[in-house]
């Protein structure tokens, strides 16, 4: 059984394809030279929510249509968590490796003088795992979990 369909392995083979879905955007953004637009950063959501629902209907559909409501909030946190260190990390190294991305933040955000790549790695990491607790209680609501009275087995 490989990463990707290991029903024991969801939230790390969904959290790594939706950091590799953030990398290839911001990719394409640098290139194209719009990495400086803060507000494109709203598509980031976009994908972080495609990547937690279905990894939340993956869960559901390789555990026999069982997903407990606890269970989908442990799986839907911990896909956004790997996929926001997975990503600020890469941003650290990016940051680190050409220093103009930094000098932009530094001269266009309200706080960019207090920023480093180090900050700026922490502050994004900490924006993905609460936005996907966010997006995952939202989502919760839309995936079929378990009724809590429901007897198990």
């Amino acid at each position: 059984m490989s990463f990707f369909n290991d029903p024991n392995r969801i939230p790390q083979s969904y959290g790594l394809r939706i950091a590799l879905g953030l990398i290839s955007y911001f990719v394409v953004m640098h290139l194209v030279g719009l990495s400086h637009a803060v507000e494109l950063r709203l598509l980031n959501l976009l994908i972080l929510v495609a990547g937690v629902y279905l990894a939340l209907k993956k869960f559901r559909d390789t555990h026999d249509d069982h997903l407990n409501y606890f269970r989908a909030l442990i799986t839907g946190v911990s896909t956004a968590a790997i996929a926001s260190f997975i990503f600020a990390g890469f941003l650290f190294v990016y940051m680190k490796a050409d220093d103009s991305l930094m000098q932009s933040i530094i001269a266009n955000e309200p706080m960019g003088r207090y920023m480093n790549p180090y900050m700026a790695a922490c502050v994004v990491a900490l924006e993905g795992v609460f936005s996907g607790l966010l997006v995952t209680f939202i989502l919760i609501n839309f995936v079929a979990t378990d009724e809590v009275n429901e007897p198990q087995g």
